[in-house]
């Protein structure tokens, strides 16, 4: 087993557990460097099953995975992260595919690094990601629309009475779109309001409306709630027939 503990002094976010999944051993000490001086304690994993086992153990506060690893590649690893912890999990990947990145989403990453990447982007990154994880107080008033119920502060949503089961960035699309009802959102819009990105994959926006879509809808494959507005970007009608915008509905396509 490959594991390693480093702590740090406080900072922003300080004292946080992350687990870093990573075999090539200059990036993972380069990358411990960087999170170690932000304030993050650190755990390393060398391969997928020691990954799956430090997860269960030390209830990290986020996952950073590599793609590539010996012995069980990492979108297995966050697969079965995923079937048990809600966990924030960023990838990172050296494959520059579209269809590779969207496998590592659509098996539960809430974000994704290309390699090679700055390590002072990923400690942003993780930052972002975290800070969205962390259930403290918000100011935001809670809402409640066609069955749904959003607490801010708590981070649940429930569906007539019943918590969804939410990733990270599944609750901030869900929560941005039960405050925005009726009103349609391009995939840049969503990539700026809900991931704080200026540009980005919108790939990343497609796989988390479909994951969204999963969780909610009746038929996922024919969504009533969250609809694709053909050439525009994405509604959440919350069930209720809207006369106005009616007509600019299409079939889903993605």
């Amino acid at each position: 087993m490959n594991t390693t503990q480093y702590s740090a002094t406080p900072g922003d976010l300080g004292g946080r557990r992350i687990l870093l999944v990573e075999d090539e051993e200059m990036i993972a000490s380069v990358v411990r460097g960087y999170l170690a001086q932000a304030g993050f304690l650190v755990d390393i994993a060398a391969d997928g099953f020691t990954a799956l086992h430090l997860a269960k153990t030390h209830s990290p506060d986020l996952i950073i995975l590599d793609r590539m690893l010996p012995g069980l590649d990492g979108a297995e690893v966050c697969r079965r992260i995923r079937e048990t912890m809600d966990t924030p999990i960023i990838l990172l990947t050296a494959l520059a595919t579209e269809d590779d990145r969207i496998l590592g989403l659509e098996m539960g990453a809430d974000d994704y690094v290309t390699k090679p990447f700055s390590p002072r982007e990923l400690v942003l990154r993780v930052k972002s990601v975290m800070r969205r994880s962390i259930k403290e107080f918000s100011p935001e008033p809670p809402v409640e629309l066609a069955g749904f119920a959003l607490n801010p502060s708590a981070r649940i949503i429930t569906s007539d009475g019943r918590p969804l089961v939410l990733t990270v960035r599944e609750f901030d699309l869900l929560a941005f779109f039960l405050r925005r009802p009726h009103q349609v959102f391009s995939r840049e819009q969503l990539i700026r309001g809900v991931w704080g990105w200026d540009f980005g994959d919108l790939s990343t926006v497609t796989v988390h409306v479909r994951r969204v879509r999963e969780k909610i809808e009746r038929d996922p494959t024919k969504p009533e709630l969250l609809k694709t507005v053909w050439g525009v970007g994405y509604r959440f009608d919350a069930g209720v027939a809207d006369p106005s915008t009616a007509a600019a509905s299409a079939p889903d396509v993605s």
